[in-house]
């Protein structure tokens, strides 16, 4: 887990730079909210508003990232009301809170900025609850989120905006589908029936910290697309909020909520939530936890105690998510699995396409973003597919095929990155038999997305560049056959 951590790739230290942004930024926000006169309460949901402000926000241009922002506030602030004036009022809370949590994901469907909207109204009740907010706080409350966001703002697109300087990012849209066949659709009927069970259940351990058991259930939810996911996704939370809980008994409960050491170690667990968030959400987890310890150190509340109830709540929520995957409307893993490799294989042949046309003269053609779409891509399937590869998976004849099936996969891209260098040579010249490679190459894809059992083998390599990185594309097209499709034709996970 370590190695995954720290020896994970970062093009372009986009990571470091997201998490170093994110300590100014949501530091500043905290020293605006501390010089404008507000309370330690008004600092801590200033801090947090514009932790979600620069976390959760993930469009694909810098003007889209700005739109969303600004419409942060105008879903969080009327969540925030409800939530205060309904503190003293728990069935209506209650009732409020499971409508946020079901409109939240059932927002997804309409992209990043949908996502982005739920997170926000979702965390703006929750950080009532964990604040206790009353009504008369509201206004203080109201000017702290406006001001932190705003912090925020100025950083991420005034004082260190490296997105103008990127690509935009390709963010793949979720599988399709109407009603209840629409993923987002019947995740958001489990997200509101395992925050139910959560709530109930969380109130029974807890009177006063119940909440923490919906937030965990909320969390499991986001992100994922399948049953297999959030499985997955359950387990890591519990074993990344345990490890977290140790080094807060070893950490922080020692600082006894000291302003100065305090402040490095919440900039530190803010540096490890962003740097850690894309590539392991066990330490995510890790850091959220440690985070919330500090703050409840500040608050003047933190005991083993609260520590050992944080664990069981989070079990609560990780129970309900389970449960709801389980038995409501359950979304199959190989459903979601089958859909973004059909998508991945249909991205290599379009980055085939567009760097044939290129080697052939083409000057509009550019593979570059359908390389960048494909990267995409192939982070859902690994998304996808972590359910078969699990250490604890009892499926070992699956693992292995999963496992086969990334392998080549990612010799797919690496194919494909390298017909793409090689196309960025002005000397590269038009082959005759290049057309011929990319023909097979299309049957292939098509080969494999439409369930045919006979994929042409490939050709003997040719030394040139662009035709040895086609003669690997084919390569791996014709082993992906054999692990995609049993001998009776099922899917990779089966049935």
């Amino acid at each position: 887990m370590l190695k995954r951590v720290f020896v994970a790739p970062d093009p372009g230290r986009v990571r470091l730079r997201f998490a170093a942004r994110a300590v100014l930024g949501i530091g500043l926000a905290v020293v605006v909210c501390g010089l404008a006169g507000h309370s330690l309460t008004g600092a801590v949901t200033g801090g947090l508003a514009a932790l979600l402000a620069l976390f959760t926000v993930a469009d694909a241009t810098v003007r889209g990232q700005a739109v969303t922002t600004a419409l942060l506030p105008a879903v969080g602030l009327p969540v925030l009301a409800a939530a205060a004036e309904l503190h003293d009022v728990p069935v209506a809370r209650d009732l409020v809170f499971l409508a946020v949590v079901g409109a939240g994901v059932y927002a997804r469907r309409w992209g990043p900025r949908g996502h982005s909207l739920g997170v926000f109204a979702f965390m703006t009740f929750f950080v009532a609850q964990f604040l206790h907010a009353a009504p008369g706080q509201l206004p203080g409350l109201y000017a702290a989120v406006l001001l932190s966001v705003l912090s925020a703002a100025a950083v991420r697109f005034g004082l260190w905006c490296y997105e103008r300087r990127l690509p935009p990012p390709p963010v793949p849209a979720p599988p399709a589908g109407t009603g209840l066949a629409r993923v987002t659709t019947r995740q958001a009927v489990q997200a509101t029936a395992g925050a139910g069970f959560a709530l109930v259940a969380g109130q029974l351990v807890s009177g006063q910290r119940w909440y923490w058991a919906v937030g965990a259930t909320w969390w499991i939810f986001v992100n994922t697309a399948s049953r297999g996911e959030t499985l997955v996704r359950g387990f890591r939370r519990v074993l990344g909020t345990l490890i977290g809980i140790a080094l807060g008994l070893l950490v922080a409960a020692p600082v006894h909520g000291a302003p100065a050491p305090t402040a490095v170690l919440v900039a530190v667990a803010v540096f490890g939530i962003f740097y850690t968030a894309a590539v392991s959400y066990t330490w995510m987890m890790l850091w959220v936890t440690f985070l919330a310890e500090l703050l409840y150190g500040l608050l003047g509340v933190l005991t083993p105690g609260l520590l050992a109830l944080r664990l069981a709540e989070t079990a609560v929520g990780a129970l309900g998510a389970v449960l709801a995957v389980l038995f409501v409307l359950p979304v199959t893993t190989h459903l979601t699995t089958d859909a973004w490799i059909g998508r991945a294989l249909r991205c290599v042949h379009a980055c085939t396409a567009e760097a044939a046309a290129r080697l052939a003269g083409s000057a509009t053609a550019d593979p570059a973003p359908r390389v960048a779409e494909l990267e995409q891509l192939l982070g859902r399937v690994r998304l996808s597919v972590a359910p078969l590869v699990h250490p604890l998976t009892p499926m070992h004849g699956r693992k292995r095929r999963a496992r086969r099936v990334l392998a080549l996969l990612d010799d797919c891209a690496r194919e494909v990155r390298g017909l793409v260098a090689v196309t960025a040579d002005p000397e590269a010249s038009h082959d005759a038999r290049l057309a011929a490679a990319c023909w097979r190459v299309e049957a292939a894809v098509e080969a494999l997305t439409r369930g045919s059992e006979h994929i042409a083998a490939p050709a003997e390599p040719p030394a040139e560049p662009a035709l040895a990185h086609l003669h690997g594309l084919e390569r791996a097209l014709s082993e992906l056959a054999e692990p995609l499709r049993t001998p009776s034709g099922s899917p990779l996970v089966g049935a």
